[in-house]
């Protein structure tokens, strides 16, 4: 059990409130499939320049080569923006077309609704765009989510490797970081948000991959976090 008596509590996506194989065995291999006509139908755009700049060229020679390029990333499960951008759009195709539906842990709609009605702010901080991210709490097996979350954070923000991203979080949120909840799966990005002053737990879902030691509180569901 964790007591929080803070403000916000910021929830990474990926293996804290939905399983690791909805975003691996279904999104990521949705975006491979559909990457090839979506260059091709957009070639030109910011997003294909973006991910030149990720792949450390100037330009792509054709979209042949910016589908071998984004393969490559995809493989080194690469956190960079024009990669990330560029599977938002393409879930976003599939979102609105009832291709995708998010799954979710069972205990995490009843917890939203329980953090809500007690007054805490609830943000996302995720490496997939800010668009995907919305895209992904709009059409979850629950229905819409987006009601219940007051803001989203990406690799725009920084990595979430890094002390600084939390500290810019939490200056754009007015909230004192000691005052942040920071719930994830992965003890590298919780040493970050601990020496930003955040408070922390991690998070121990099915198939999760194993972390090590730590000092982070752990909690296999989000019912064992009180609110005081």
């Amino acid at each position: 059990m964790i007591e929080f008596r803070g403000k916000l509590i910021l929830l990474d996506i990926e293996g804290t409130v939905s399983p690791l194989a909805f975003v691996h065995d279904v999104m990521f291999p949705y975006a491979r499939q559909h990457a090839a006509a979506f260059l091709a139908a957009n070639w030109g755009s910011e997003v294909i320049s973006q991910l030149a700049h990720d792949a450390g060229v100037a330009a792509f020679a054709n979209a042949c080569d910016a589908e071998a390029a984004v393969h490559r990333l995809m493989d080194a499960d690469a956190k960079v923006t024009g990669l990330k951008q560029l599977q938002g759009l393409i879930w976003e195709q599939g979102f609105r077309s009832g291709d995708l539906r998010s799954t979710l842990f069972d205990d995490v709609v009843p917890a939203l609704d329980h953090w809500r009605e007690n007054d805490r702010d609830i943000r996302i901080y995720s490496s997939g765009s800010i668009h995907a991210q919305k895209l992904f709490f709009a059409h979850t097996t629950a229905g819409d989510l987006t009601p219940r979350l007051s803001g989203y954070y990406d690799t725009t923000t920084g990595s979430k490797r890094e002390a600084a991203s939390y500290t810019a979080i939490a200056n754009d949120c007015g909230i004192p970081a000691n005052e942040i909840l920071f719930i994830s799966d992965l003890v590298d990005e919780l040493n970050a948000a601990q020496s930003a002053g955040m408070l922390t737990a991690l998070a121990l879902r099915p198939l999760n991959k194993p972390q090590p030691e730590s000092g982070h509180p752990v909690i296999a569901s989000f019912d064992e976090i009180i609110l005081d």
